[in-house]
Formats: structure tokens, sequence, C-alpha cells
């Protein structure tokens, strides 16, 4: 499997980009502003976007995709997210109030997208490729997803606070080689981070005093106008695990 990062910050603002990643040439990870970065032909091919959950910096670019592509395309876009995300996106933004609802737009014989629940542990395999969600702690229903090949892992951990239940299950993965978990506010705004349900560099350490592995660790959805001081407090407070900041068109092989 190929991941390349399309956009992992916490905001906007010149090359900055919010969460969305491409697996392959088909398959997205989130649907932030990150999108925006594929061509009108790299995202006609897109047919699978998992949603982690509906806040606007993980879902904005979803509608206008949809809308872009609908003539390009005789097959339905899936859209995968578990059941409460999914009714979110029904009543709140495919709604034909705020957008049309290209469930019900038909291309053809075939609707534009389709929606597909996906509960919590359970495994999406796309021709080998293994998708499955994992449990997040965020404001609003979440999960992350764990990606597999077979010959290797990566986990995202999606929006996030302290979050006992992830590490039972990412302590069982074997192959794990990459995991992506999130830090996006600074150790000042610790308290925010509680109410936000977020991690900062001292909470982002307790988790990571729980992972079990030696994955390489990267860091996403840093405050944009906090990036240097919360990642001087990841190296203060979590040197250890080494985590190194994630970046707009990385990529991971596996």
């Amino acid at each position: 499997m190929k991941f390349k990062v399309l956009g992992c910050s916490g905001g906007i603002g010149g090359s900055l980009r919010t969460t969305s990643f491409v697996i392959d040439h088909d398959i997205l990870i989130d649907a932030g502003t990150g999108v925006g970065e594929l061509s009108l032909a790299e995202l006609s091919k897109i047919d699978h976007i998992f949603i982690t959950h509906s806040h606007m910096d993980h879902i904005c670019s979803l509608p206008l995709l949809l809308d872009s592509v609908m003539g390009m395309r005789n097959r339905p876009v899936t859209v995968y997210a578990i059941s409460d995300t999914l009714e979110i996106l029904r009543q709140h933004i495919f709604n034909w109030k705020i957008w049309p609802d290209f469930s019900e737009i038909y291309n053809g014989l075939q609707p534009v997208m389709r929606y597909q629940s996906i509960a919590l542990g359970e495994v999406i395999d796309l021709q080998g490729r293994r998708i499955s969600a994992i449990p997040a702690n965020h404001t609003v229903p979440a999960v992350g997803y764990h990606l597999d090949s077979g010959q290797g892992s990566l986990v995202f951990s999606g929006d996030t606070h302290v979050n006992d239940s992830l590490w039972s299950m990412v302590n069982r993965i074997e192959n794990l080689r990459y995991l992506i978990i999130e830090t996006a506010f600074s150790n000042g705004e610790m308290e925010l981070a509680a109410r936000a349900k977020h991690l900062c560099p001292s909470l982002l350490a307790g988790e990571l005093a729980k992972f079990k592995g030696d994955a390489e660790v990267f860091i996403t959805h840093l405050k944009p106008d906090e990036v240097e001081l919360i990642m001087n407090e990841i190296r203060t407070c979590a040197d250890q695990a080494a985590p190194k900041m994630l970046l707009n068109n990385q990529e991971f092989l596996f």
C-alpha cells in the first residue's frame, strides 16, 4: 500500500492543508482541504472514502469532490464511517439545504454516492488492502483507522484524547510500521485540549507510554501558529519515542 499525505495540519494558510490521506490511487482517509492537492483526473479515480468523524476540517472537501466528479464516473463513490457519523452527514451536510444529497442523485443507473456503515473493529477488505476502524475519544462520535497490506500496517489515530481502548488494539498489531497520532495543542492549553478532546505534548507522552510496539511515530494536526512550540514540547516530553512531525506530500509504503 502507498499512503500519501495530502494534508495534516490543524488549520489552513499558505501551504497548510487539513487532514486527508490518499492510499494508492483510489482510497481517501478523510476529506479535509488536502483533497484539493489532487487533480480532477485523480479525484475521479477515488472509489472509497473513509471518514474518521464529522468535524469540518475532516469533511469539508467531500461535498465538492462529489460534485466535481459526478459526470466522470459510472459507479458510486462509497463513503464509509460509523453509523453516527453517517447520520450527521445526512442531516447536516447532504440535506439539500447545505448541499445536495448525492446518494439520491443518479449518474445513469447508479447513485453518485453511497453510504456504508463500518463498525468498530470491522475490517473492509479492498483487494487485499484491509482497513478497520479503531477507537477514538473525541467530542463527537469518532474513530481512527488501521491500514494493513499484509506485509505491514499503519495506524492513524484520528482526533482523540486520552484513549486506553486505542492501545489495547494497537498493541496487538504485529506488523505495525507507522503510527500517526494527533497533538493539536501546546501544554499551556491543556485545559482546552481536555475540553476539545485533543492531545497536548504531556498527554501525548502519557499515551505513548502505553504503546508497546516499535513503529515510527509521526505527529499530525498541530495548530498552525504553535507548530514549533508543540514540537519542542514533544521533544521534551516524549523524546523516548522519537516522534517526528508529519509533512505534506510525505509517503509511506507498507
